[in-house]
């Protein structure tokens, strides 16, 4: 039962992690801060990139609240973040504008937790639920 408690609070601990990251990362692409504004320009997707992608990202947000869809925003934020740590490798290189590779950083860190999320909600995934053996 100890250990039942610990991986609930891991698994709830993981979700609110993508949630902070991800939506903080929200209010500026949906402000045009000078870095998003950047970032965007130099993938050729500013404004509507940007903007689509903060879409995307709210929607992801909202999916790993709600607990039916936690799959499912996972695997949303896994390819989010996939893009993101692609575009860093081919375009923007780790560091941007001085960051230190925070931005990178997170991403990896996003892409990881996904990972975590999608394993845990494996059984809930259409198409592939019944492939997984009954613990």
């Amino acid at each position: 039962m100890k250990i039942f408690l610990n991986l609930s609070i891991v698994y709830h601990v993981v979700r609110f992690l993508i949630v902070c990251i991800i939506g903080q990362t929200l209010y500026f692409k949906f402000t045009g801060s000078e870095e998003s504004r950047y970032i965007f320009t130099i993938l050729a997707m500013e404004p509507w990139g940007r903007i689509g992608l903060a879409i995307l990202e709210t929607v992801c947000i909202l999916l790993i609240i709600i607990p039916k869809y936690v799959w499912l925003g996972a695997l949303l934020a896994f390819n989010l973040m996939l893009g993101a740590i692609l575009s860093h490798f081919v375009f923007l290189g780790i560091v941007v504008q001085d960051d230190g590779g925070l931005l990178f950083g997170l991403a990896v860190l996003v892409f990881f937790l996904s990972i975590y999320l999608l394993y845990i909600e494996r059984k809930k995934i259409p198409y592939i639920k019944d492939s997984f053996p009954i613990d």
